[in-house]
């Protein structure tokens, strides 16, 4: 089995597109499951029930979804061995844009959008520098000049990734991402002892134990302050 991991930011086209690159590699007879991952709500699991896809789905709920990723992989990967499939997709939302689920030795898509600003490529972390593939959505509502800009300032941020335009509606180009997302001589068996790309969103304070009160006093652990400079001045 396969494992590609898909992320990005929300509303970006990652389930448009993954949906149209099964469709994609059903027609070579490849066995296509995926399992959701976000934080609070999602109903992209029935979409994936609809078109006949094997889905599970997990919501992290007050937890990091990064963390919540990297503390379930193992079992997501041992759930797809034991479905038969020959390649297992995991989606997860970059809600911070700070997010880093990409694993060593695994391929890692980063699906981004030409509506999300021209500077956003560069306020994105490791979920696109990260990344082996960037696919860019959305490239029907913009002009051709947008959207060479906007791959270009994602080309400077990740210049090692091939950058892929693909219409997450029509479909237009994800046969060619199809294509590269599976290699039949490799066989995954676990992810155990896999490192990380990159460390994961580092915080343990006061708030993320459940306190809700604010001020000094009721901050403890790893705390961040804003420089503002002399105060008296």
């Amino acid at each position: 089995m396969n494992l590609v991991i898909f992320s990005g930011p929300p509303s970006s086209g990652k389930t448009s597109i993954i949906l149209k690159t099964i469709e994609a590699m059903r027609k070579r007879d490849l066995q296509v499951g995926v399992v959701k991952f976000d934080c609070l709500s999602t109903d992209d699991d029935i979409l994936y029930e609809k078109a006949g896809i094997p889905v599970k789905k997990g919501l992290s709920g007050a937890l990091c979804p990064d963390h919540y990723f990297a503390s379930n992989i193992e079992e997501v990967v041992q759930w797809g061995r034991k479905a038969g499939l020959d390649l297992l997709i995991t989606e997860s939302a970059g809600l911070c844009n700070r997010c880093s689920p990409y694993i060593k030795s695994i391929m890692g898509v980063c699906v981004i959008d030409n509506l999300s600003g021209i500077n956003t490529p560069k306020k994105i972390g490791p979920m696109l520098k990260a990344a082996d593939i960037v696919v860019i959505t959305k490239g029907d509502i913009v002009s051709q000049a947008e959207r060479e800009v906007f791959a270009s300032k994602v080309n400077s941020v990740n210049p090692k990734a091939m950058t892929m335009h693909i219409n997450g509606l029509t479909g237009q180009g994800a046969f060619e991402l199809s294509t590269l997302l599976y290699d039949q001589d490799q066989e995954l068996e676990t992810v155990t002892g896999m490192e990380l790309r990159y460390p994961m969103p580092s915080a343990l304070c006061s708030y993320c134990l459940g306190e809700t009160r604010i001020g000094d006093a009721y901050q403890m652990g790893n705390v961040r302050k804003i420089e503002l400079g002399d105060m008296d001045e």
